[in-house]
């Protein structure tokens, strides 16, 4: 009897001990989703609705709504722009220097590529929507070298002229609204020559090459490339700090600032992504130190593992007009790879042009640049799974006077 009671008992205590394990796991991960913001709405995302350029009467804002949501730099959408006050039909495309990334973009080319990925879509979106555009590249001059930022908040990068017009159906402007890059695997199938042939094909893009690789010893040299650049970049601490400073670890962030990097950066979704923002946020030693060197290098290894061929954009100069016009062909390519099925991924490090990085950077020019400009290096596939969509800020922020 007695030890049946005894027997009772410690069952009865085992229960209250799982139960009150089960309750605080519950409790602990309660917090996590409060502190990630679960509930707040995503403004942050309101502007990849297609309807989201509705709410604007004036036709400049609708394609302006359209060009945010470009491929650009580090997500830092570094936009401006000027509407005409005195002709409804012209507005002007500013570069906002407060938000070029020093650290790996001293001299401002992924600021100029970034310009132009804004302007393809502008124009693609134009078509579509009946009110074609005219691009006048630099209308007001270039900058000045010596002075750049000051320049770049003086001169316009491109004066754009809309033109009235019967709307043409694209094959392109509906994939203005998908994610512009997957950061995930990709599947183990190479391109076929129909889908190179189109991919090589850039349009009115005279002075711009893309080329596709899939052989073994390009995939492995451009692949080394990417690793190698990983490796110096994740080991030069100004360049992390640069990254980790516009990291923003959850929903209230992300509504606040809406650019730069988020969890979503690596495909984490759903309730996941909450878990991870919330442990983020708690404990931001996880996105800095080793712990991002070590994670940096661990995700380029695991892509250039899960890529099937790469895509290069060079241009006949480094130019900032090239350097324009080859974000406008990388914005026309993401737009057809789409078509197809298929995603990039920029592999940015080893072009980039700090000290650190100059002997890769110079290797892949002279590798692949053969006496021009190699501008791009994207991975190129077939997605395993689809990639989440990024912040993206409201178009009247990036209205100026």
């Amino acid at each position: 009897m007695k030890k049946g009671v005894i027997m009772k008992k410690g069952k009865k205590k085992l229960t209250v001990i799982i139960l009150s394990f089960i309750l605080l796991l519950l409790a602990g991960f309660i917090s996590l989703f409060v502190i990630s913001g679960i509930f707040l709405p995503a403004s942050y995302l309101k502007p990849w609705s297609k309807t989201y350029q509705d709410r604007f009467n004036d036709p400049r804002l609708k394609l302006a709504a359209c060009g945010l949501l470009a491929a650009n730099g580090h997500n830092m959408q570094p936009w401006k722009i000027k509407l005409d006050e005195k002709d409804p039909s012209v507005f002007y495309l500013y570069a906002d220097s407060s938000r070029v990334t020093k650290e790996v973009d001293p001299y401002a080319r992924q600021m100029m590529v970034s310009q132009g990925t804004f302007l393809e879509y502008v124009k693609v979106a134009g078509d579509e929507l009946g009110t074609p555009v005219t691009i006048d590249l630099f209308p007001e001059g270039s900058y000045d070298e010596k002075d750049l930022y000051k320049s770049m908040d003086k001169y316009p990068v491109a004066k754009l002229t809309l033109t009235q017009a019967a709307p043409v159906k694209t094959e392109l402007y509906d994939n203005i609204f998908l994610p512009d890059t997957n950061r995930g695997d990709y599947q183990d199938k190479s391109l076929s020559q129909n889908e190179t042939t189109a991919l090589a094909y850039t349009k009115e893009f005279e002075e711009i090459t893309a080329r596709v690789f899939q052989n073994a010893p390009d995939m492995e040299a451009l692949g080394n490339y990417a690793i190698k650049s990983a490796e110096i970049e994740a080991n030069v601490s100004r360049v992390m700090k640069e990254t980790e400073v516009i990291f923003r670890p959850n929903e209230y962030l992300k509504n606040k600032y809406r650019y730069g990097f988020s969890v979503e950066g690596q495909g984490t979704s759903g309730l996941m992504k909450h878990i991870l923002q919330g442990i983020v946020t708690i404990f931001p030693s996880m996105n800095s130190g080793k712990a991002q060197t070590d994670s940096f290098i661990s995700s380029t290894k695991k892509s250039v593992a899960n890529t099937p061929s790469y895509l290069l954009l060079i241009s006949k100069d480094n130019s900032r007009t090239s350097q324009v016009e080859s974000g406008m062909a990388y914005s026309y390519c993401i737009l057809k790879a789409h078509n197809m099925g298929l995603v990039m991924q920029p592999l940015s490090q080893s072009l980039e042009e700090y000290d650190e990085m100059k002997d890769v950077y110079k290797d892949i020019q002279q590798q692949y640049g053969e006496g021009r400009t190699v501008q791009m290096l994207m991975r190129l596939g077939s997605p395993v799974k689809e990639a989440p969509r990024s912040m993206r800020q409201d178009v009247m922020s990036l209205l100026t006077q």
